[in-house]
């Protein structure tokens, strides 16, 4: 067998089970969060999403597509934003204060009860998320989590949890991205639904 046979063969199965990754997206769930970013559309509440590595990208992109497409199609103005933009904010909450401070030390200047608070982690361990999500729950503010397969803490503490039946950080990642997508069409090409 040639190496590019043994190649395509690896890329066959990779894409296999991203087929079961994308097929795990709990498709309810995903509803009931539309939901609540509909609800803080119409209350004109702030949105906060954030994450760590390939998930930050994740919550840039998303930030993206929802204050800009969605906001364009609904006519009006999702409130949103990336925790993980300003380079010199995050480096300096976690040089003064520590790396598991970088997004609860934010929400503390931003965050306000009734707002929302969307994370992606595929451990759901993250101690920089796992705090934040904390202080939320004390603080009212409410909170989504997507996670892979083992859950993690961020499981326990969201309002609202999606679970990626799997553990490969690439399959979750991408599958939090095609939910991330699934939102911001769900107003793109159904304005009608929030009014």
């Amino acid at each position: 067998m040639s190496q590019n046979s043994q190649l395509c063969g690896w890329m066959q199965g990779y894409c296999q089970q991203q087929k079961a990754a994308t097929d795990s997206i709990p498709v309810q769930q995903v509803g009931r969060v539309v939901e609540m970013f509909g609800a803080a559309l119409k209350e004109d509440r702030q949105i906060f999403v954030f994450g760590n590595g390939g998930s930050a990208a994740n919550a840039s992109h998303f930030i993206t597509d929802l204050g800009k497409g969605a906001s364009d199609k609904m006519g009006r103005r999702f409130r949103c934003m990336s925790l993980n933009e300003c380079v010199s904010w995050i480096t300096a909450l976690g040089n003064d204060y520590a790396y598991e401070d970088i997004f609860v030390r934010q929400l503390e200047n931003y965050a306000r009860a009734g707002d929302l608070v969307m994370t992606m982690s595929v451990s759901g361990n993250s101690p920089n998320l796992v705090k934040a999500f904390e202080w939320c729950k004390r603080n009212g503010v409410k909170t989504i989590a997507m996670v892979g397969g083992k859950r993690g803490r961020l499981a326990e503490l969201g309002d609202e949890v999606l679970v990626i039946d799997s553990e490969h950080y690439g399959r979750v990642e991408d599958s939090h991205m095609q939910i991330c997508h699934l939102i911001c069409y769900a107003f793109m090409e159904n304005p009608q639904w929030v009014k």
